[in-house]
């Protein structure tokens, strides 16, 4: 029992179990994307770094050569979290054509907030002027946060409970990388230092939304069909994070969340059909993440679209981001697979048809 291994894993992993989920009512009607306005280079970065990088012998590139990441965007400081999944929100609503009134459930998905308490959602449901009906809370699984909404609010959706709902994100990365870049500065840094806090920089800033509603009622709609979902919590050390920062074993990281997600992708081919889609929608770290992950599922990587290059990692908003920035290239009934992997270790995959 020690080192939290308990009885439980003695157990066989069940194949299938309830990480398997299908809906037959569910479809998206909106997702949408809202854009950080500072565009902050990578070579910013590293002028900002030029102490660190000299304190332990390395050299400004490394952002671009191993992550990829020429560029991510900052929110004005006056900017909140929660302003940004709010305006996400109201792009998500206006393209959906659904009355705001009518939105029976609303999850604020994001990882970054400003305080404990109250929720972030209650300040998103006040800008948004929700009705006093719409159940509303927020939801933290890491960058799965908003792929868990998604399932979330499907369930309630096809249960008849409600008939829309509105599933939010806004996150920021000027807090985490200032507080890193003036830390690492005053420390006399090591290589250490600056490998464990290298995952910080690849960090990103916007919103993204989403809004599901009833397919009987919507024709127009995409079928959110289903998913997988699995799990490999003795990984839960290998990244964690705060305002303040992120530190990541990244090597690491890397190899589990390849391994997660060839288990949750096998574990859904016995139930879905992925073997040629029209889009593999990954979630956004980083050149080497997505390549490996497309390798490890014998994917073309063709139709893996890319935001990281210029957005960084987006944490749970990457996903539906992804995924509004490139729906222009789906025509009706091209079928889309989105993958979301958290830290901790959670990973998804769902299946929506357009």
């Amino acid at each position: 029992m020690s080192q939290g291994v308990s009885a439980v894993d003695d157990l066989p992993t069940p194949s299938t179990g309830s990480s398997v989920f299908t809906f037959t009512d569910t479809a998206v009607l909106a997702v949408s994307a809202v854009d950080a306005p500072e565009v902050i280079t990578s070579s910013d970065i590293d002028g900002w770094l030029a102490p660190a990088y000299a304190s332990a012998g390395l050299h400004g590139g490394m952002l671009e050569q191993l992550a990829g990441i020429s560029e991510r965007r900052w929110w004005p400081s006056d900017v909140t979290f929660a302003d940004a999944a709010a305006m996400a929100g109201a792009k998500a609503i206006a393209e959906a054509g659904v009355d705001p009134r009518a939105i029976g459930l609303l999850v604020d998905t994001s990882v970054c907030r400003e305080r404990l308490e109250p929720s972030a959602s209650v300040d998103v449901h006040r800008q948004l002027g929700l009705s006093s009906a719409c159940v509303n809370f927020d939801l933290s699984n890491a960058c799965l946060g908003f792929m868990s909404g998604m399932q979330l609010a499907a369930n309630m959706i096809d249960s008849g409970q409600i008939d829309y709902a509105l599933i939010v994100d806004g996150e920021g990365s000027r807090q985490p990388q200032q507080a890193t870049i003036e830390r690492l500065n005053s420390q006399g840094a090591t290589r250490e230092d600056i490998v464990e806090n290298f995952a910080t920089f690849t960090l990103g800033s916007g919103g993204a939304a989403m809004v599901l509603g009833r397919a009987s009622q919507h024709r127009e709609g995409h079928r959110f069909l289903g998913g997988v979902s699995r799990a490999a919590t003795e990984h839960h050390l290998l990244c964690t994070g705060d305002l303040t920062g992120m530190r990541t074993d990244s090597r690491a990281l890397l190899e589990a969340a390849v391994d997660l997600a060839v288990l949750t992708w096998a574990d859904a081919a016995e139930h879905f059909d992925w073997t040629d889609l029209k889009m593999y929608v990954i979630h956004q770290v980083s050149k080497i993440h997505t390549e490996a992950i497309a390798r490890a599922l014998n994917i073309d990587p063709e139709r893996v679209p890319q935001t990281f290059p210029t957005r960084g990692n987006i944490g749970p908003a990457s996903v539906p981001f992804t995924l509004a920035m490139n729906s222009e290239h789906l025509v009706s009934g091209d079928r889309v697979a989105c993958m979301g992997i958290g830290s901790g270790l959670n990973a998804a995959v769902i299946d929506i048809e357009w």
